[in-house]
Parts: structure tokens; C-alpha cells; sequence
């Protein structure tokens, strides 16, 4: 994207126009924005211009694989005593496109039927006795919402072109008018005889490498871009400016690295002052073409092919992140919340349905009615001329290998609990440093909904300052009224974490203990001062957290990272992190890793 509101908008604007030229082609857009009066336009925009006629398919974070692939139509069927195949959303879709809302939600599965469909054009069926095959070319506008870390699933985002970001655009930035839909039909006719040379796809391709933009689909994708980018401006063979705006719009939204200046780029001091004059992009060495639209791309040379692409995908960076690139600071995409979307698990009787398996119900097991009747129709001309009789309607024969049993997966609560090290060695500096990454993941478990704990412990024991709640008043105030001095049980206050977690799992909660101490225990689990047999058994209440295989995080408060303090949380089997090297956000990010994973 470029920078500044109307660069934005001016982009979101061309990148409609691109997709709807050639949505097979380009495979889609990742729309990133909230509901509201902007990314409405932008999906407006979409609609308009595809070819009369084309579908845009709306595809809901929650469809069913059913819904989405198609199959038998069990009405049909039974109706008329003959195999009624029903086309899914992705069939429905072909020639046209479908809409992913909350795409940063869609399911593992989901999104790989939809990778499918993208990379063959075509759909397979061979299910509930199906085998049928359809037409599947599309594209895929993929809504993210852009709420927190969560992002659109990597399979899927790397297959669509397209990248647009407009959640820190405001409403008055959005100017211009209307794409011109004339525009778009001229180019999707002149689009087949469009040429790119060699020379285009090598600098794209040289771009790609240095920003570390998805191995070959890079590259691949941004030639599509540049050549749909001709057609849109009447051009039979890429242009200059086609193959910049190309990199701009599908390059640099991918870029993973900082690229390495060149060997003879002069340094900043001996840069002659910008010309009020020289056109927009002069400044960066980028030819006016990049500006114009093309006029003029080979009048004023100033730097090699090579240089100017990759000038033009840098141009495309969001604000910041070049900066975290080159500090090795990109952002990482977090697992799914806890709360919100926790651990999850198999479920006999409830929650969110994961499919049918064939078999007998037992144990409390819901008997799939419909899956049922749908693997028993295919089977029913068959049956009735086994024993010879004649069609009874309305009646169905299911034998005992029709039967289905519905499968869910429930979202399990997680339960945080906090062992704060509140002794003397935990020096008041190090607490309050404790006490607000402990404040960080405190507001983000109260957004997920998840339960807080907090154990302390210091003096000759371990103390439950605050049972499992969800009240966020009362965990803060509970930490602000912590204070520190006092030997330091250690593993009295893990036995005491150690049990919360058991208690909640009993519960049917996901367990996370945080530690937060610089592990120098000075008073053993009976009571008694040393510091040898206290070490001792904190290693032995740290291994029997790993027995029970309760996740753990070990932050080491100390001002230095302490070895012991590692070998301590190696033998909890806990994530170890040193809070002098990470924030509050980093922790909270490490907690949602934790407590996001597979049980």
C-alpha cells in the first residue's frame, strides 16, 4: 500500500479494478478493514464490475463442508428414487467470485478447500455415493476485520494477489470517484493478447527474492497483476509502469526482509536536494512512469528495471515495518485466543459440529439423522430389488452401516493462573516490572473472557490472593495491593499454582500457569531456611508440573537472565522467558501462544 489516505483509497480503487478484470487469475484481494461505509464501497466496487452475470458468492466463517462442496440432495433424492446431485457455494461461484467474511476466522479446512479451488479451477466430488466433477473458476475477496494478531489463514492469503489495508484510513480520506466498469470490460477482452517480456517478469522476479515475497507464487502473481495493469491502461505488451504498479500492489504488502541497498547507491549527505520541479517519485529514483500512469517510462532512465520495481515495492511497506524488518522485529500472527477460540477438543454431545463418522451411537452420542439418510438413499433402488418389492413411498431402508454419529468441538474456557514472587529477592523494581506484563495479560485474558488466579507467595508459604474470576477490578486491585519483602518459599508457590491448575482442569478448563520469580528459593516446602534443600524441592514441585503436563511460562524477573532460573524451567517443562529482554505485549503474546495450542 502507499502511504498516506489517498494512496490507500487510490489503491484499494486499482486492486478492485485488477480483480474484477481477472479474478481467476489473480486469485483475490485480502481486504483488511472493519465494517463500516469503506470496506462496503470497496465490496460495492467488486460487484459492479464483474462481468453481468457473474456471481459473488457470500461465504460465511462458519459454512459446513457440505454447504460449501456440494453433494447429494437428500430430498431430491428420496423424492425422485435416483442419485439428485446439489452444486455447494464454491460451483455456485464459478465465473464469478465468492465474499469470506471474517476470513481471518475461517477454519483449517475450509480454507483449504478454497486453496483447492483456486489452484485447479475445478471441484471433485466423490462423497455419499457422488462422483461428480465441476467447473470452479473464481477469485476470493477475503474480509479481515483486523482485530488484534489474528490474520487470514497463510495458505489462503499467499494464493490471493492482492493486498489491501484501510484500517487506518478515515472515512473523509476516502475521495475520488467510482471505478469506471467500461474500463475494466475493455481490458478483460484485451487481456489474453497482452505480452510480458522477459526482462519485466526477471525484475519482478529479482524483487521477490530480495523482499523474501513467497517463493515462486510471488513473482508469478505480480506478472499477472502487470499484465491485467496493461490491459487496464489499452496496452497489448507490460509497460514499465505496469510491472512498478505490479510490484507496489502484490509485492511489497508480501515483503518478510529488508532488501540490501546497492553496492554504488551514494550515501544521504551527497544526495542533491529534491527539485520542486521533478515529479512525484523523483525523489526515490522511481521514473515518472510509476506517477503517469507510463507516459514517458523510457524517456528519463534514472535507475536500472531491477532498482526502480524494487524501489516501488518498498513504497508499498505500511508505515513501520520496513523498521521491523530490518530489526528482526516483524510481527508474528498469534494462534487463535484462548477465551474466544481456546484450546479445542472433541466433544460427544455439544458444541460446534465437526462432522459425522460412521457407527453406532454409545455413550451419550448423537445419532447424525441427516448424514444418516444421506449415506442410505444412494442405496435405495439397490435395496428394493433385493427383496423384490415395490417402491413403499415415503420410507427409507437404513441398515446398520448407514449409520452416522455427529462429531463437535468444543472451545475449552482457559484458566491463567499467576504465581507472583513476592519475597525480598524479588526486589520492588523487578515486582512492579511483574506487576505490568501481569497488567497486559490481564486486559487481553478479560477481552477473551478467560479466568484469572493469582497466586503469591513469600514469607514461610504460598497465599490464593484471588480465587478464578473474571473480574479485571479485582485482579488489578488484587495486584496493586502486593507487596514485596520476605523470604522466598518457591515451592510452596508452584504446589500452590500446581493444584489451582489441576482444580480447573477438573472443571473442564485449560490450565496455564505463569511463574513470575527469579527462582532463587531460599525456604524449603516444610517450612525450614537453606538454600539447598529449598532448590531442591522447587525442582521436584517444577517436575511434578510437567508430570501433570500443565502448561507453564517462566518469566525470570531477575535484572540479568539467571541459569538456574532456566534449568528451573526446563524441568517445569515451561516456555522460558527473561522479562528484561520482553515487554508487556510480549508476554501477553506468549500466554495467548500457550493457551491457544493443542491441549
Amino acid at each position: 500500500m502507499s502511504g498516506g489516505g489517498a494512496g490507500a483509497w487510490a489503491d484499494a480503487a486499482l486492486a478492485a479494478e485488477l480483480f474484477a478484470a481477472n479474478p481467476a487469475g489473480l486469485g483475490g484481494i485480502v481486504l483488511r478493514a472493519g465494517p463500516g461505509p469503506l470496506r462496503d464501497r470497496v465490496c460495492a466496487w467488486v460487484r459492479a464490475l464483474l462481468p453481468p452475470g457473474a456471481p459473488l458468492v457470500p461465504l460465511p466463517s462458519h459454512v459446513t463442508e457440505d454447504r460449501l462442496l456440494g453433494g447429494l440432495s437428500l430430498a431430491a433424492t428420496l423424492r425422485t428414487g435416483r442419485v439428485v446431485v446439489e452444486q455447494g457455494l464454491l460451483a455456485r461461484a464459478d465465473g464469478g467470485a465468492v465474499v469470506a467474511a471474517m476470513a481471518e476466522r475461517l477454519g483449517a479446512g475450509v480454507a483449504s478447500h478454497l486453496c483447492a479451488a483456486l489452484d485447479r479451477g475445478e471441484l471433485s466430488l466423490a462423497r455419499d455415493g457422488v462422483d461428480a466433477g465441476f467447473a470452479c473458476r473464481l477469485g476470493v475477496v477475503a474480509l479481515d476485520e483486523g482485530v488484534g494478531d489474528e490474520r487470514v489463514p497463510p495458505g489462503l492469503s499467499d494464493r490471493l494477489a492482492l493486498r489491501c489495508d484501510l484500517t487506518a484510513l478515515a472515512p473523509r480520506e476516502a475521495g475520488g470517484g467510482d471505478p469506471d466498469p467500461r474500463r475494466v470490460e475493455r481490458a478483460r477482452a484485451l487481456l489474453p493478447r497482452v505480452a510480458i517480456d522477459a526482462r519485466a517478469v526477471e525484475a519482478l522476479c529479482r524483487a521477490a527474492h530480495a523482499l523474501g515475497a513467497g517463493g515462486t507464487r510471488g513473482p508469478l502473481l505480480a506478472a499477472r497483476a502487470a499484465r491485467t495493469h496493461a490491459a487496464l491502461e489499452g496496452r497489448a505488451r507490460v509497460a514499465e509502469a505496469d510491472v512498478v504498479a505490479a510490484a507496489r500492489l502484490v509485492l511489497g504488502p508480501r515483503a518478510t526482509r529488508a532488501p540490501e541497498p546497492p553496492a554504488d547507491e551514494p550515501e544521504p549527505a551527497d544526495a542533491p536536494p529534491d527539485d520542486p520541479s521533478d515529479p512525484p517519485g523523483a525523489a526515490e529514483g522511481v521514473a515518472p512512469a510509476a506517477a503517469d500512469g507510463g507516459a514517458g517510462a523510457e524517456a528519463r532512465p534514472e535507475l536500472p528495471l531491477d532498482e526502480i520495481v524494487l524501489q516501488a515495492a518498498r513504497s508499498a511497506l505500511p508505515a513501520g515495518l520496513l523498521d521491523q524488518i530490518e530489526h528482526g522485529r516483524l510481527p508474528r500472527a498469534a494462534p487463535p485466543s484462548a477465551g474466544r477460540a481456546g484450546a479445542a477438543r472433541a466433544s460427544a454431545r455439544g458444541g460446534r459440529p465437526a462432522g459425522t463418522r460412521p457407527g453406532r451411537p454409545r455413550d451419550g452420542e448423537r445419532l447424525a439423522v441427516v448424514a444418516t439418510l444421506r449415506a442410505a438413499a444412494p442405496w435405495q433402488p439397490l435395496r428394493r430389488r433385493e427383496r423384490g418389492g415395490a417402491p413403499s413411498p415415503g420410507r427409507v431402508e437404513v441398515r446398520k452401516e448407514d449409520f452416522r454419529v455427529a462429531r463437535f468441538r468444543q472451545r475449552a474456557e482457559t484458566s491463567v493462573i499467576f504465581c507472583v514472587d513476592a519475597s525480598g529477592s524479588a526486589a520492588l523494581q523487578r515486582l512492579a516490572e511483574a506487576k505490568g506484563a501481569a497488567e497486559q495479560v490481564l486486559g487481553d485474558c478479560y477481552v477473551r473472557r478467560d479466568q484469572v488466579a493469582v497466586v503469591a507467595f513469600r514469607g514461610a508459604g504460598a497465599t490464593l490472593l484471588l480465587p478464578p474470576t473474571r473480574s479485571l477490578t479485582r485482579v488489578r486491585r488484587c495486584l496493586a495491593g502486593l507487596a514485596g519483602g520476605g523470604a522466598t518459599p518457591l515451592a510452596a508457590g508452584i504446589d500452590a499454582a500446581l493444584a489451582l491448575a489441576l482444580a480447573a482442569r477438573k472443571l473442564g478448563r485449560t490450565p496455564v500457569v505463569v511463574v513470575l520469580t527469579d527462582g532463587r528459593a531460599n525456604v524449603a516446602r516444610d517450612g525450614r531456611g537453606g538454600a539447598a534443600a529449598a532448590a531442591a524441592d522447587a525442582a521436584e514441585s517444577a517436575r511434578a508440573v510437567r508430570a501433570a503436563a500443565v502448561r507453564a511460562i517462566f518469566l525470570d524477573t531477575s535484572p540479568r537472565p539467571r541459569p538456574a532460573a532456566r534449568a528451573l524451567a526446563a524441568e517445569m517443562g515451561a516456555r522460558y522467558l527473561p522479562l528484561p529482554y520482553l515487554d508487556a505485549a510480549g508476554v501477553s503474546r506468549e500466554v495467548r501462544a500457550l493457551a491457544g495450542g493443542a491441549p
